[in-house]
């Protein structure tokens, strides 16, 4: 039998914590925020390759396609995690970015670990999503070698689709059949064996960086605020108004005004002051800019 497991760094026992069960709480604390710091690091290491997989994500979001996110486990939990979090944060449909997890929603609450080894699963997953040529699944496994992920990522290019790996190992088997392999890394675990640590931390960042850059990508950013949050809350609604203040310079009331007459459009309403006009001309001048704002007021 395949020893899957055997030679992977994720897995490997980490020399400084072999005594842990014998440290006090203080040291076992210190000893985890330590390995930690390392993890950004590692990451920094692999921009190269996360540069490439926003550049086939913005294409893909331009051309009308989605980014789909699968994995197992905290992987796909992760990967959830960062698309649920895109409508609210930058305003675009829940499916613009979506997030599978191995066992389905149930998964992301209550482990179902036998779910990761199907490839059938992952497969039958996204056809019930109608994946096409236009989108962009990037499959997440801490280990490299999950074959949700794997089934996932080779029936994509079966569609023509664009592909990416996210693992936490060299030489991964998902980064072998992906178009961009995004291997980080990050050593050993404190606990062994147990990627919900590092690798979750790393594969975390990444997740972050590969959304947000595609966002702003796509004119979803305008310096470094949010101009396309949706309005769900008194939060959210004070956050539209401070940011059409802080962008425009007006006043509390001009942005609450522009915001009315927008409809709780952000975007539109900064245009509005910005320019002087109402929301149609708004609304033409961000068309012809394909919703940059650093465009659309020049």
């Amino acid at each position: 039998m395949e020893k899957i497991l055997e030679g992977k760094t994720t897995e490997k026992r980490n020399l400084k914590s072999m005594k842990m069960d014998s440290m006090s709480i203080r040291e076992i604390l210190t000893l985890i925020n330590e390995e930690d710091k390392n993890v950004p690091e590692s990451v920094g290491k692999v921009i190269p390759e996360i540069e490439k997989a926003v550049k086939y994500i913005v294409e893909a979001f331009n051309r009308g396609g989605r980014l789909i996110y699968m994995g197992a486990g905290t992987s796909g939990r992760l990967g959830v995690l960062d698309a649920v979090e895109c409508p609210p944060t930058f305003g675009v449909d829940k499916t613009k970015v979506m997030g599978l997890i191995a066992g389905g929603e149930k998964a992301f609450i209550e482990a179902q670990e036998g779910a990761e080894d199907s490839k059938d699963l992952a497969i039958e997953e996204l056809k019930g999503i109608d994946l096409n040529e236009k989108d962009v699944v990037c499959g997440i496994a801490a280990s490299g070698r999950t074959p949700y992920a794997i089934g996932g990522i080779e029936f994509a290019k079966e569609l023509g689709c664009k592909t990416i790996a996210i693992a936490c190992n060299k030489g991964s088997k998902v980064g072998e059949i992906a178009d961009v392999a995004i291997e980080v890394e990050v050593g050993p675990e404190v606990l062994t064996g147990s990627t919900r640590m590092k690798a979750g931390t790393a594969q975390k960042l990444i997740l972050n960086m590969i959304s947000t850059a595609s966002m702003t990508g796509i004119g979803k950013v305008y310096e470094n605020l949010m101009v396309d949050l949706k309005i769900t809350n008194i939060k959210l609604q004070e956050r539209a108004k401070n940011n059409v203040m802080q962008i425009t310079g007006c006043s509390y009331d001009v942005a609450q005004e522009a915001l009315r007459q927008s409809e709780n459009q952000v975007k539109l309403a900064i245009v509005m002051v910005l320019l002087g006009c109402n929301k149609i001309e708004a609304i033409e001048k961000l068309e012809k800019s394909n919703g940059f704002i650093r465009e659309a007021i020049k």
